[in-house]
């Protein structure tokens, strides 16, 4: 077993997590200072910076910044931020990732960074014979979705192949076309927006159809993270134990009711690392979530079963729009500083650590629900934080 080298982390004074993280990340003593100023009266979020983010900008609204550590990925050590108001979230995560660490880990796998942008065309006469001239023409379409002199494109990403759809609503048919588009590190949205938009207008004029909706999709089925891990039995509590969280999965999958707070465990862990990294965790949620519900009925995002020692193995699989460069990221400088923490080097690889995140979040929640019950773990830091 790989030691994990952030051990007792939690029982540390904050100074000294501070100069522990300092040291694993590479922090300057810049990047030291905004730590410690944004649990002081200095926020890292300058009121300049705020005001350039969004509109109508009073003032700025802070979360707890926390770390989870333990994380073994791939066979690379991370250090996960996340922020988030919920206790136990950090705690929970940190100590299944480190049941993990005995087998090596999690295996995780991320799918090459393609987004979906739709052009919805109304109004087409024939939408069979549009459909078959758009596959005709389909590298004039990509060619005129392209952005020669964008970044993007330069970097060697942008419009790589499409898909066309006839859609049948209640009182019309619509012809839909998807751009399937590389996006590179990026989250992506504003690039796949601009370009669902600069060939809407040749779209209309080969299909004779009048475009309607020019945007992504968040149901980024084309940009999947999966991650895999091994509990063992004895770690967890025993045979009973891991029977009674694969049932409790089981249960999850038949039942929506179930299911849709199950998924919400998974993207606690989800979400706080977007949030702390600046990438929009709306989109990550929305797109979740009709995964989900991808074969018709609402699923759960993970599966659980036994290998043949009786250990507990996990496995998740959800779409991951994430980025690296782009958007929040680079602008609010705790965003910066998370992902520096984090030492990934790629939107790829960060798709991989969240899917390892959302796993673990889920097998903590699912093992304290069968054990001691939800309530005392969070009641026991309800009960710190009142103090």
């Amino acid at each position: 077993m790989r030691a994990a080298p952030f051990a007792g982390f939690y029982r540390l004074p904050r100074a000294k997590r501070i100069q522990r993280v300092a040291e694993f990340a590479g922090l300057t003593k810049t990047e030291v200072a905004l730590l410690k100023e944004t649990l002081e009266d200095n926020p890292g979020l300058t009121a300049v910076t705020a005001d350039h983010m969004i509109e109508n900008v009073v003032g700025t609204f802070s979360l707890p910044f926390g770390l989870s550590p333990n994380f073994l990925v791939n066979g690379k050590e991370y250090i996960v931020p996340m922020v988030i108001e919920e206790p136990s979230v950090v705690a929970a995560a940190s100590h299944a990732a480190k049941l993990a660490r005995p087998d090596g880990g999690f295996t995780a796998n991320a799918s090459g960074p393609i987004m979906i942008g739709q052009i919805h065309l109304e109004k087409v006469k024939d939408p069979i014979e549009a459909a078959e001239e758009v596959f005709r023409r389909r590298m004039d379409v990509l060619r005129a979705a392209h952005v020669p002199d964008s970044s993007l494109e330069r970097k060697g990403g942008g419009p790589v192949d499409l898909e066309v759809r006839v859609l049948r609503s209640q009182k019309q048919i619509f012809l839909v076309v998807h751009l399937l588009i590389d996006v590179g590190d990026a989250m992506g949205a504003n690039a796949v927006n601009t370009r669902c938009e600069r060939v809407a207008p040749y779209l209309e004029r080969l299909t004779g159809g009048k475009s309607r909706l020019k945007i992504l999709s968040n149901l980024a089925d084309r940009r999947l993270a999966t991650a895999r891990a091994v509990f063992d039995k004895d770690e967890l509590g025993g045979k009973k134990v891991v029977e009674a969280v694969i049932t409790a999965a089981r249960i999850a999958d038949a039942d929506p009711y179930r299911g849709a707070t199950h998924n919400k465990g998974i993207m606690n862990g989800i979400d706080a690392l977007c949030l702390a990294t600046g990438n929009d965790w709306r989109a990550v949620e929305a797109g979740a979530h009709a995964y989900a519900a991808k074969s018709g009925r609402y699923e759960s995002l993970t599966r659980f079963s036994k290998n043949s020692k009786g250990d507990l193995v996990g496995e998740i699989e959800l779409p991951m729009s994430l980025g690296i460069v782009g958007g929040a990221t680079q602008v609010n400088p705790m965003a910066a500083l998370a992902l520096k923490i984090l030492r990934v080097e790629s939107a790829k690889e960060l798709s991989q650590v969240a899917a390892a995140v959302g796993l673990a979040q889920n097998l903590a929640a699912l093992r304290a629900l069968v054990t001691e019950g939800i309530q005392a773990g969070h009641m026991r830091l309800h009960r710190r934080i009142e103090r």
